[in-house]
Order: structure tokens, then C-alpha cells, then sequence
């Protein structure tokens, strides 16, 4: 039980260090932040991000944040740049070199280098007064006052504080562009993210057969619909246009009741006020609509309120949306 103890007190310790130290990065954004992100947002080439060691790592990740959303960037490692990598950095690219103490000494050999060919230098680094400081046309700060690490060596707090920067100078980006969710989605068509950035409503619907019934049809007729088309309800249309909905739900109800079905007809139990959804309304809203209203189907209609089918939760399920 000890040792338990020692671990989540040791877990806390390392959470409240790295929060305190990035909560104090808020203070020390100045005027070269600012002109680091005009540069970058001016320039006509791409975002070289470097560094190395756990600063290299996180220069990747700084990358991936910009490419999507939409500030092209390449990684280009420090040590490897000097090896012949160089020759990634083109005439209008940026250049952000990530470094702790801003000293190291392939950083020395390849700022010149980058220099010589007119290239802007961003430094992100917790030491302002090192050689990268010094160096850099712009100088973000990113001094942290210890590492969470029990020997203050392993970096995590300030490799933190790197990352936390490189999220504020993509988000400033991404806002001076009006970059929004549509662009968003088109670097991210994969996955169950970009799914709800660009699946529609009629992407589902098209997939699933269409119950529907008269509102003079009878009990067996409307079970029978609803049994064959699996999709727990069916609308009750005329002339395409929806006058109601009857589910299963209303079928259990109405049988709890009397087993005198053949002396009713789908418009004396169908619900009047069904919920619906436009097709080419974004799948993600249909999830709303459902958890707002604590259903597991919607009926779909065209731009002209005609009926198009049947919307199901399984449906959203199954592509990952819910």
C-alpha cells in the first residue's frame, strides 16, 4: 500500500510541475511571438521544424499539427540536416529549430548554414540567452524552471513547453487563415474524426432499404414493413410527403393492449410529430438529434420535405460515429 501511495503521489507531483511550468509559458509570449507568426503566415514556402534528441520528437508532433491544419511543414533532423538533409530547406521555407539550451552543437554548425541561404529562424528554447537565442531571427521563450524529472535531467517539462508552443503558433495560424471544420476534414478523411467532419445523413440512408406504409394500411401490414425493412419503424407517407411514424415500440404498446389487430389501421397509432432530418445534414447531427430526443431512428426527407427512408443509430454505430 505504500508504494501505491509513492506512485500516485509521484504522478501528482509530475502533473502539477509540467502544469505550473506551462501555465507560466502565458507570460512570457512577447512581441517575437507575434512576428514569428506573421513570418510564418506571410511567407510563400513551407515550415521547416528541427531539432534533436526529445526535441526532435517533438518536432514531429509540431509538424503533424501544422500540416493539418493547413501550414505545410516538414520534420528535418539536426544532426542529419548537416548530413546532407540540408538540402529539404527551400528558398522561402521557415525554419523553427526546437532546442532546451539552445547550445548544442549540431545546432551551431546548422544555423549559419541556414543563415547563408536567407532563411527566417525561429527558436523555440528555455534558454533566450544561448547561442540559438541569440542566433534567431525570432526568439519564442520556453524556459521552464525543473523538469518533472526526480533528478531535474530527463527532459519532460520543457519538452512539454515546446509542444504547448508549437500548439499556440498552430492555432494562431489556423485562426488567421479561417481555417475551419470543412478544411479540417480534408486532411482528415480517415478514421471516426473524419467521419463526422464529412459523412452525410444521405451516405447512411442510401444504404438501407425504405419502410413505408398508407395511413389506411392495416396492423399486419405495418408489422410486416417494419419486420422486413429491420430498421425498428417505418413512416406513414402520402404523395411522399410524411404524415406520421409508427416504430415497434408503438406495435408492443398497442398489443399489451388488445390482440385485436386487424380492426386498426396505421393512422390510429401512428405518432404525428416524427422526428426528421435533412439528407444532407451532417451524420453527427442525426447522432445529436437521437441522444436529444432519446431515439434510435430519424426519418430522412429531401430539400422539398419529400420522404427518403430511415436513418439508425446502428448505422452511426457501425461507421464509428458514436
Amino acid at each position: 500500500m505504500k508504494n501505491t501511495k509513492s506512485i500516485i503521489a509521484t504522478a501528482k507531483k509530475t502533473i502539477l510541475i509540467e502544469s505550473k511550468a506551462i501555465a507560466n509559458l502565458s507570460n512570457l509570449i512577447g512581441q517575437d511571438f507575434e512576428d514569428a507568426v506573421t513570418c510564418i503566415l506571410n511567407s510563400k514556402g513551407r515550415v521547416i521544424v528541427t531539432g534533436i534528441g526529445k526535441s526532435a520528437n517533438i518536432a514531429t508532433k509540431i509538424v503533424a499539427t501544422f500540416n493539418s491544419t493547413g501550414t505545410p511543414a516538414i520534420f528535418m533532423h539536426a544532426a542529419d540536416a548537416i548530413h546532407g538533409d540540408l538540402g529539404n530547406v527551400q528558398i522561402d521555407d521557415v525554419v523553427i529549430c526546437l532546442s532546451k539550451s539552445g547550445n548544442t552543437p549540431e545546432i551551431k554548425v546548422l544555423l549559419p548554414l541556414i543563415k547563408n541561404y536567407g532563411n527566417k529562424i525561429i527558436a523555440i528554447t528555455g534558454n533566450t540567452d544561448s547561442y540559438l537565442g541569440e542566433y534567431a531571427d525570432f526568439t519564442i521563450n520556453a524556459y521552464v524552471d525543473k523538469e518533472a524529472c526526480t533528478n531535474n535531467l530527463a527532459p519532460t517539462t520543457s519538452t512539454t513547453a515546446q509542444l504547448v508552443l508549437g500548439d499556440a503558433l498552430a492555432v494562431c495560424l489556423l485562426n488567421l487563415r479561417g481555417f475551419t471544420s470543412k478544411d479540417f476534414a480534408k486532411y482528415h478523411p480517415g478514421g471516426a474524426l473524419g467521419k463526422k467532419l464529412y459523412l452525410r445523413v444521405s451516405d447512411l440512408v442510401k444504404k438501407n432499404l425504405v419502410p413505408k406504409v398508407k395511413k389506411t394500411d392495416s396492423i399486419a401490414k405495418v408489422i410486416l414493413e417494419i419486420s422486413e425493412k429491420r430498421l425498428g419503424a417505418t413512416a406513414v407517407v402520402e404523395k411522399d410527403k410524411i404524415i406520421g411514424i409508427v416504430t415497434d415500440g408503438d406495435i408492443r404498446r398497442m398489443l399489451s393492449k388488445t390482440t385485436e389487430i386487424n380492426q386498426f389501421t396505421a393512422s390510429e397509432i401512428m405518432g404525428t410529430r416524427p422526428k426528421f432530418i435533412d439528407k444532407d445534414a451532417m451524420a453527427v447531427e442525426a447522432l445529436e438529434l437521437m441522444e436529444n430526443n432519446s431515439i434510435t431512428q430519424l426519418l430522412v426527407v429531401d430539400n422539398h420535405k419529400n420522404y427518403e427512408g430511415v436513418i439508425h443509430l446502428h448505422d452511426l454505430i457501425k461507421e464509428g460515429i458514436f
